[in-house]
């Protein structure tokens, strides 16, 4: 098939500067400025709200008005990315007007179909993804800004939300690492409740006194703070197990990537200053473990399943 060069260039240059295609291409570029400012003042209107709202969120004690206050400032940034959307819909579509068929122009409709295929095949479809994954993840509350989540399948993805939109959820690390994730590549979320960490320690001493003070003796020199243990060591809980064992558990919060304070430090520590006791009172290296009341109410029920069904398999 012969193409003749000369004929499409023609048709081509008369269809740029046709009177219809200047005016449209005229009301185009005035249109898209309007609304890019109109959508600019909106959406900082919108993030004004949010950083309220998420203010008040931070100074609240009430954990179930905090969660509702998270909420609605993840359903904000949601409406900031939907605003900006609606501006970028807005230029595609008034360039698929402006690129649309005039007559029997074919070197139009080469156009219009050849820009259609990219943006389909290349953009539209990845989009696509992105917004069905982000819509389910937020209509199921699988997390809301200010949570600390870890995200499957990456080993090492994790921080704090501080932004989640329909097409991508922006985190931040503990050491300030800016995360950005499309969410189309977000198989599964390990969100942290209320953003601690909850350890316990449990330590088996030869005197309970003497224990008592060896512990409260580490706990002095142990930094406190929202980044460091965000609520401090305490004993609660100290019982004789025996004539001469007595249990002693300490409880405190960490923040995700402070565990090591507790585990390490805090346990090192009563290891080091009971050996230089004259009579060392710890019995063995005490135990950590894991100490959030709602794991361990859950598990409880299991175990008292498993106890019914091993009962009535007898």
């Amino acid at each position: 098939m012969d193409i003749n060069v000369s004929h499409l260039w023609n048709q081509l240059r008369h269809y740029l500067f046709e009177p219809n295609f200047l005016r449209l291409s005229i009301v185009l570029v005035i249109s898209a400025v309007v609304a890019y400012f109109a959508s600019e003042l909106l959406a900082k209107a919108i993030i004004k709200v949010a950083q309220k709202i998420a203010v008040s969120a931070d100074n609240t004690s009430n954990e179930e008005r905090q969660l509702k206050l998270r909420r609605v400032e993840t359903y904000l940034g949601v409406i900031v990315a939907l605003v900006r959307g609606l501006f970028v819909f807005f230029i595609l579509y008034g360039v698929y007007r402006l690129m649309r068929p005039v007559g029997n122009s074919s070197v139009a409709a080469i156009g219009a179909s050849a820009m259609f295929i990219v943006l389909a095949g290349a953009t539209v479809g990845s989009i696509l993804r992105d917004i069905t994954a982000g819509a389910t993840m937020i209509a199921e509350q699988w997390f809301n800004v200010g949570d600390h989540v870890r995200i499957e399948p990456f080993i090492d993805v994790g921080g704090v939300v501080e932004r989640a939109t329909l097409r991508s959820t922006k985190l931040r690390s503990l050491n300030g690492e800016v995360i950005w994730l499309h969410n189309q590549y977000i198989h599964a979320v390990k969100v942290t409740p209320r953003g601690l960490r909850t350890i316990a320690v449990d330590i088996f001493v030869t005197n309970e006194t003497m224990g008592t003070k060896l512990v409260n003796t580490i706990l002095q020199a142990i930094p406190t703070g929202p980044l460091m243990l965000a609520r401090p060591l305490t004993i609660t809980q100290s019982e004789a197990w025996g004539d001469e064992l007595w249990h002693i558990e300490v409880i405190g919060q960490t923040p995700p990537g402070r565990e090591w304070l507790i585990e390490d430090f805090f346990v090192s520590a009563l290891q080091a200053i009971d050996e230089k006791n004259k009579v060392p009172v710890l019995v063995h290296k005490p135990l950590v473990r894991h100490a959030d009341p709602d794991a361990e109410r859950n598990f409880k029920r299991a175990v008292r399943v498993a106890k019914r069904e091993a009962a009535k398999s007898k």
